[in-house]
């Protein structure tokens, strides 16, 4: 296929970062791509994999002639991050991110940027527990969404340019307004993950069950809350404090679900447990009927 960007400039170089890299060789969206991590360490298994035509020391130097500049750092560094390239941001450049909160990314990086660059938040809704510059894989976005939520003013090409780039990449694309997105987001995937990690925390305490037997015999219920329990602490610890309000809100709903089921089962109210059972139920068949999971069985939960 021809290009859609000359050059694709990536910041930071985890999961999704290289996950792109490896998607871009595969679709030829991009002519050029570099990258930089604030880890040394990381720039240096980045050079041994080649997962970029050019690997530089800081985030200015892999920025500069770059059409799409990809923000792939946790959410609490992408201030200071926008700040640092912004005097080096082509003009016309669209700068983008992958956070998986966009309000506070949106009122944390646009205050910087000069006039003259696009910016267009993003959220690609695929990812693994692994993390680092080994774990990515060009199929990660293959049949997943990406969510876009570009500002009212946005220049329409450009939105549409990055959708183009998003679907070579495997993805389906949509947009959404921020609040709203974030809202969607604590109900599919923030509080999701708060609970798998409260559940995995609440079986570490328990201390009526031996180590040894938290693993010898965890159940695939378990088995996936501690996969989900295993993701990037620091990225996750700042998607709870940029997402607060729509996660509390999230959480005081689950809060009265739960209260509920505890009343029934005190009660023996089987009839009211089946009912919201084969309600929860029917959710995840629909998630399967849209090619977002499969219903074949997959003990290890692999890719």
């Amino acid at each position: 296929m021809t290009a859609i960007y000359g050059k694709v400039a990536l910041i930071g170089l985890g999961l999704i970062a290289s996950s792109m890299a490896h998607a871009m060789r595969r679709s030829g969206a991009a002519e050029v791509i570099s990258g930089t991590s604030r880890s040394a360490e990381t720039r240096a298994i980045a050079r041994e994999l080649t997962l970029a035509d050019e690997i530089t020391d800081t985030a200015a130097e892999a920025v500069r002639d770059a059409d799409l500049v990809v923000l792939c750092v946790p959410i609490g560094a992408m201030e200071a991050v926008a700040r640092d390239i912004a005097p080096h941001l082509k003009p016309g450049a669209t700068l983008t991110d992958v956070g998986s909160v966009k309000r506070a990314v949106i009122d944390a990086v646009a205050p910087h940027l000069p006039d003259g660059v696009h910016f267009i938040p993003a959220h690609p809704l695929a990812g693994t527990e692994q993390s680092g510059p080994r774990s990515g894989f060009a199929e990660l976005f293959d049949n997943r969404w990406c969510i876009l939520v570009p500002p009212e003013n946005a220049d329409r090409k450009e939105v549409a340019r990055l959708a183009r780039f998003w679907e070579a990449l495997g993805s389906n694309v949509d947009e959404m307004e921020a609040d709203h997105h974030d809202l969607v987001l604590a109900v599919t995937s923030h509080a999701p993950h708060l609970i798998a990690y409260t559940m995995v925390g609440v079986a570490d305490d328990l201390r009526r069950v031996t180590d040894s037997e938290v693993v010898k015999y965890s159940a695939a219920g378990f088995r996936d809350f501690t996969r989900i329990a295993a993701s990037d602490p620091t990225m996750w610890r700042d998607v709870f404090l940029t997402n607060k309000d729509a996660t509390l809100e999230i959480l005081g709903r689950f809060t009265e679900e739960l209260f509920a089921l505890q009343r029934a089962i005190r009660t023996g109210d089987g009839a009211h447990l089946h009912d919201y059972f084969t309600r929860t139920r029917a959710i995840r068949r629909g998630i399967v009927e849209a090619g977002q999971d499969t219903d074949i069985p997959n003990f290890g939960r692999g890719r």
